[in-house]
């Protein structure tokens, strides 16, 4: 390597480095593990500083032992042949064996017991907040069994209370996340895996798949609404409210949706399906996860949504015209 190209890349590693640190700060406060909103993440952030803290001690233990060495038996001048060998220090054989031992014991105890208490199984815990979570290829189904609601994409919780989440898959492996109220879990086919979240403050949080499952498994978000608990059980009175009267305008577009789309999807209140169910589906924020809810992304999620979201299972039983997709849209928009 010549003399200007290692300059170079010794002018470049600051700039690197500064980078770096920039960057760190950016993303979304609302998908961060590192900005914890709940107190199974608050727990977890305390055992990823802990665990930090203490590589932090042995590598500067480390490197200054290093260092001291290095200028301390360093060559010295006119000194000739091998330095005088020196062997076997009980005492030190014995600190560096147990300093470490201590130091994974600070880390084992914190790490265990909250492994424990993370890992309980709230299914019977009548004050918690019951959720069936299956993982599509790709989207999200929520189940309340206590309420007897089912939905897509929108997860709503009340804020205080823990939510005991039963999680597995429609498919592949997926991965259940929402960095801000705590770790993933795995959803995997003919399988139950269960754990449990809390929201401490009322806000809209992040969520995605953490398993590579499929060409849109980027794709694959979902949104989380902390509410009071007034706010829930209002939400809970809507969605078991029967659904509203057709107006004349939309009823083409109802009849469309018999014809084309129920075969995969419901609109009631607790209906299973193969595809998401559509109950409040006027009320999202998002299409597809991925679109800001509008009637132009309406269209053309309808229109072609492997281009939207490659490798989803969404057919239509038959290829709709422009005019056909406008009098669905019109349907859609009365399922709030």
């Amino acid at each position: 390597m010549n003399v200007s190209r290692r300059q170079f890349l010794w002018r470049l590693l600051p700039l690197i480095a500064v980078m770096t640190f920039v960057l760190t700060g950016c993303g979304d406060e609302t998908l961060s593990a590192l900005k914890p909103k709940g107190p199974v993440a608050h727990e977890q952030l305390f055992l990823m500083g802990l665990s930090l803290a203490v590589m932090i001690f042995v590598f500067v233990v480390v490197m200054a032992i290093y260092i001291y060495v290095l200028v301390r038996f360093r060559k010295r001048k006119g000194q000739e042949g091998i330095p005088k060998q020196v062997e076997g220090n009980h005492v030190l054989e014995i600190v560096w064996t147990v300093i470490p031992i201590i130091l994974l014991i600070i880390i084992a105890i914190p790490s265990v017991t909250a492994t424990f208490n993370q890992a309980r199984d709230l299914k019977n815990d009548k004050d918690a907040i019951h959720i069936k979570v299956t993982g599509h290829q790709f989207w999200w189904q929520f189940e309340y069994p206590d309420y007897g609601i089912v939905t897509a994409q929108d997860l709503v919780i009340p804020v205080g209370k823990k939510v005991a989440f039963e999680l597995t898959s429609a498919d592949v492996n997926h991965s259940f996340w929402i960095p801000s109220l705590g770790g993933k879990l795995d959803t995997n086919p003919g399988m139950t895996n269960t754990f449990y979240l809390q929201a401490d403050e009322p806000n809209v949080y992040k969520g995605e798949c953490a398993e590579l499952c499929g060409a849109s498994h980027a794709l694959m978000y979902f949104k989380v609404n902390a509410v009071s608990q007034a706010d829930f059980d209002q939400w809970v009175n809507k969605m078991k409210a029967p659904p509203a009267v057709v107006p004349a305008s939309a009823q083409k577009g109802e009849q469309l949706f018999k014809e084309n789309c129920m075969s995969c999807h419901s609109v009631g209140v607790n209906g299973l399906s193969f595809g998401p169910n559509l109950n409040g589906f006027a009320s999202r924020e998002k299409i597809a996860g991925i679109l800001e809810h509008n009637d132009e992304n309406l269209k053309k999620w309808l229109s072609d949504p492997q281009g939207v979201k490659p490798g989803n299972k969404m057919v239509l039983s038959n290829k709709l015209t422009p005019e056909q997709v406008d009098e669905l849209v019109k349907y859609l928009d009365t399922l709030k």
